[in-house]
This record gives C-alpha cells, sequence and structure tokens, in this order.
C-alpha cells in the first residue's frame, strides 16, 4: 500500500492510491474527514486491506491539494553519514566502525513538490538522496527480526548547507534548516519491498544524473541500523532513519564551486518501487 498526506484546510488528509486515483484512509475506515493520520493506520494495515477489497469508497479530487511531509511528525528524526564506500571515497573520509548518527528536527520537514528556500548567500547548499525508513512499533535491542519493527519506506533528500555543516565539529545546524528534509511523495508498506538493500536510487539536478547507485552498496544494512540504534535508544512507532546517500554529491565534486544548488534548481530523487521526489529550490 502507498499512503500520502496531503495539506487539506489548515490540517491533513491521509490517503491510500490505488490504480483509479487517492482514497480518503478516514472514509476508508468511517471516520470523520482529517481525524486518521499515519500514526493511526500503524498494525491496522490487514482491516484496511480488507476493507479495500470490499469497494465500498469514493476518490478524492487532488487537482488543488498540496503534499504534505509522507512522513507526518516523527518523533525522531535520525540520519545516517558516511554509509556507502563511494561518497566515502569522494568526500576523502575515513570508513567508520560504527554507524555515523545525527539528527534533524521537524521545521526541516517538507512535502513532494515543495519549494526550498536558501536562507542566504554562501551557504554552499547540497543534496543527498536516500532510502528512508519509518519504524512501525517499539523496537528496543532489536535482533535479526528487524523486518517486523518497519512500518515501511520512503525516499528522502538530505538537503545540507555544507558550509554550515562543517563550521564546527557537530552537523547539525548545516543539516536542519527550514525544509531541507523533503520526503515522499509517499510510504510504501514493506510488504511492497520485498528486498530493500537492493533498489536502485538516482538523484537528477535540472534534467542532469548526479547519483546514480544501489542501496545494496550501504555499509550497514538497515538491519544493522536498527539494530544499532535500537541497543542505546528505543525507536518509536513513526520515528524514522535515513540510510545514508551514495556518491555524486556537490561536496565530491571537484568544481562544486559552479555545482552548489541556487533558486531555480530542481532536485528529482527516484527509488525502485517508491517513485520519484521533486522539488525546487528558491
Amino acid at each position: 500500500m502507498k499512503f500520502l498526506r496531503f495539506k487539506n484546510n489548515g490540517g491533513v488528509l491521509l490517503a491510500l492510491e490505488v490504480d483509479e486515483g487517492y482514497i480518503s484512509v478516514d472514509d476508508l475506515l468511517g471516520k470523520e474527514r482529517g481525524t486518521v493520520d499515519l500514526k493511526d493506520v500503524f498494525g491496522r494495515e490487514s482491516e484496511i486491506k480488507a476493507e479495500l477489497k470490499k469497494g465500498e469508497y469514493s476518490y478524492i479530487d487532488t487537482k488543488n491539494l498540496d503534499f504534505a511531509p509522507a512522513v507526518g511528525l516523527p518523533g525522531k528524526i535520525i540520519c545516517i553519514g558516511l554509509n556507502y564506500r563511494s561518497h566515502i571515497a569522494e568526500t576523502e573520509k575515513k570508513v567508520p566502525e560504527n554507524p555515523v548518527i545525527f539528527s534533524k528536527y521537524s521545521n526541516s520537514l517538507a512535502g513532494h513538490m515543495e519549494s526550498i528556500r536558501i536562507p542566504g548567500l554562501d551557504l554552499k547548499v547540497d543534496y543527498e538522496g536516500e532510502l528512508g525508513v519509518i519504524i512501525g512499533r517499539t523496537a528496543r535491542n532489536v535482533g535479526d527480526d528487524f523486518n517486523g519493527y518497519i512500518f515501511g519506506y520512503f525516499i528522502g533528500n538530505d538537503v545540507s548547507s555544507r558550509a554550515l555543516q562543517y563550521r564546527t565539529s557537530q552537523y547539525l545546524l548545516g543539516k536542519t534548516l527550514d525544509g531541507f528534509y523533503p520526503n515522499g511523495p509517499s510510504i510504501v508498506t514493506r510488504d511492497e519491498i520485498p528486498d530493500p538493500q537492493d533498489l536502485w536510487i538516482r538523484t537528477v539536478v535540472n534534467g542532469g544524473l548526479r547519483q546514480d547507485s544501489s542501496t545494496s552498496n550501504m555499509i550497514f544494512s538497515i538491519g544493522k541500523l536498527v539494530s544499532y540504534i535500537s541497543s542505546y535508544l528505543t525507536l518509536e512507532p513513526g520515528d524514522i532513519i535515513s540510510t545514508g546517500t551514495p556518491d555524486g554529491v556537490v561536496l565530491g565534486m571537484k568544481d562544486k564551486e559552479s555545482n552548489w544548488l541556487k533558486p531555480g534548481d530542481s532536485v528529482e530523487v527516484s527509488i525502485d518501487g517508491l517513485g520519484t521526489l521533486k522539488n525546487s529550490f528558491i
């Protein structure tokens, strides 16, 4: 199943994508419009599929609705750095012995097709196409059974201001500017992604291919990340993990000064089975 969130009269409308269009999850579950959000469907996948089979639903018109961040409002936005050897090589870093973990805040969330403001000059703004994971149930000291804790997958773009990221030894400021984690367009439930470690990921900037790799090239797999993180802190339903980016970012280019993102640029991140996340910069 593919769940999408749309902005609707100051609230959010949770929708399901079906062959013929989009249907309201509120309607499907017999709830008032705008009362059901993403976390409310965790663990109810079988119920929702059963309701879908009845075919007793109507379609919603999304022509005048803007996409909301697909992930909702996660309690934790956990990002992984240096998780592809090719990216490590291009940025001349060392291969880490353990996952490199940093965070973003909820102000960084943006939706598919949303315009992202670059809030100043000389910020050296970069893109990072990534596979995202959303947790579906409380995870603590997870072992090999990690898959049962995952609700689904999505596309994320870990937009970064390199000037701020490397101003100090801490990444945070350069990673969590307003709108600097667009995600979507949907959350795809885990049953539709048989092997998340075998997905092609591509990033296109202004029509030109920049990143072209596979999630099979991760140093720390999704299972290892969930296990490692949950051994130190509890992952709650709705928390997300952004699993790192492959090579092809501006930071790794010899002519980087002419390629930092600027107003008017567009970035598209595509992942097999998940679609394409597109954003423009202003």
